[in-house]
């Protein structure tokens, strides 16, 4: 593995998932791995968990970290070749990604959708132009249309609640007062795919994910049918794809509620936080024990620590 872009990039979902357990019984056991590596981690979009997490799990493999906010530290960058650089972008990806090749030996990106041009965002202009440009691994900390890392927590989560062999699992779009990329809703459907489970996706008409990813999954219009008998709910706000970027329903009865979780079985309820309490789960599923938001939060070690794990043993072994 090269790189690791978005959910494709696991061979075996099962197999990952194993070993991510392994880890969380014993951070520390590949503490030598990392050893005179240095990853760095660049945020042109701001982060707590995403951060955090793949911080501690460089520092549980004995790497070194260096960290770059775009939004007020590094230079505009240009991604278009052959432009006229007479505007606002100082330096050129060419050259950027090259130079953070000789300072790192893993570069983490995290870099949002514009949700103002659906081609371009699409086109992934930023984690591309580093791929293209960089000699090192890039490692995608969520990228305008996908969340590979939180994908595969999501999936860690899953394993680690299911009370039996093929559960339900229900991803719902919910209310949110700003419009939102649909990555983490397109790398949780593209893992759903791939797990032992009943997948369901509901959402109101015209907030549809894109053909390709959601593929053959159940779709449902009708959320209280959805979430019948399900075992884990995973609540997400996106805004439209076809109409790309738009809130096009703010319809405050797609919020979880208690209510709607008594027609589960007994689910568990998950979401990537940060959550907007009473706007798209209430709080009364927050601080009750069927909301797994905190577990599943924690798992972002593990996940990103596997990742970096095989990107090291792949790519950067002397």
């Amino acid at each position: 593995m090269k790189n690791y872009f978005s959910v494709n990039d696991i061979d075996s979902v099962s197999n990952w998932i194993s070993e991510a357990n392994d880890l969380k019984k014993n951070p520390g056991a590949h503490s030598e791995l990392g050893k005179n590596k240095t990853l760095g981690l660049l945020f042109f979009n701001p982060s707590l968990r995403t951060r955090l997490s793949t911080q501690k799990a460089a520092l549980n493999l004995g790497m070194n970290v260096m960290v770059m906010n775009f939004t007020g530290e590094g230079w505009a960058l240009e991604f278009d070749d052959g432009t006229v650089m007479d505007q606002g972008a100082s330096e050129h990806i060419k050259e950027a990604a090259q130079v953070i090749s000789q300072y790192c030996d893993i570069l983490a990106i995290r870099a949002f959708a514009t949700l103002e041009n659906k081609d371009d965002d699409y086109n992934e202009k930023v984690l591309k132009g580093f791929i293209k440009y960089a000699s090192i691994p890039i490692l995608n900390m969520e990228s305008a249309t996908g969340h590979p890392l939180q994908a595969l927590t999501d999936a860690i989560t899953i394993n680690q609640f299911q009370a039996k062999k093929r559960p339900k699992v229900v991803l719902s779009w919910a209310p949110h007062p700003k419009a939102l990329p649909q990555a983490v809703a397109n790398s949780f459907a593209a893992i759903a795919q791939r797990l032992e489970v009943d997948f369901v996706v509901t959402h109101p008409k015209g907030y549809e994910l894109q053909d390709e990813i959601v593929g053959a999954s159940n779709i449902e219009y009708d959320q209280d049918k959805a979430l019948k008998d399900a075992d884990f709910v995973y609540v997400k706000n996106w805004s439209s794809y076809q109409q790309y970027g738009k809130i096009l329903e703010t319809d405050m009865s797609w919020r979880i509620s208690q209510e709607k979780i008594a027609a589960t079985n007994k689910a568990k309820v998950m979401h990537c936080l940060p959550v907007r309490r009473n706007v798209v789960i209430d709080d009364a599923v927050l601080d009750s024990e069927s909301s797994i938001v905190i577990e599943q939060a924690n798992n972002r070690t593990f996940a990103a620590q596997l990742v970096l794990q095989k990107l090291l043993k792949a790519n950067c072994q002397e």
